[in-house]
């Protein structure tokens, strides 16, 4: 499985970003999948993830109710809607998926099997 994340840029605080990751090689409804991110200097820390069915999601305390993870099965596509915007949301994001199909209620970097490059994300005025 291999993921492509799109949709990063320049966004001022309160702005909105919908970041999308394209898979290919496999079935991305098969996975459960979600997003992390990483500040300068700082760790890789989980913001959401969603099942294979899209039943379950979990999110981060930072980003709840401000960031919504989707996914469409048919396009082997996720997405993460981003909105309102702190400066404190800069940083690289990553898309990821684990072959179980879960979305672990411990979102750690461990459980994800398959990671995208990465695109960065920065809040400034």
């Amino acid at each position: 499985l291999q993921l492509v994340e799109s949709g990063g840029g320049l966004v001022q605080p309160g702005g909105s970003l919908r970041l999308s990751c394209v898979s290919s090689g496999s079935t991305l409804g098969d996975y459960g999948i979600g997003w992390f991110r990483q500040a300068p200097g700082k760790e890789r820390e989980a913001v959401s993830c969603i099942s294979s069915s899209g039943g379950s999601t979990n999110y981060a305390d930072s980003v709840k109710g401000r960031f919504t993870i989707s996914r469409d099965n048919a396009k082997n596509t996720m997405y993460l809607q981003m909105n309102s915007l702190k400066r404190e949301d800069t940083g690289v994001y990553y898309c990821t998926a684990e072959y179980l199909g879960r979305c672990p209620r411990s979102m750690t970097i461990k459980a994800f099997e398959y990671w995208g490059q990465g695109t960065q994300i920065t809040v400034s005025t």
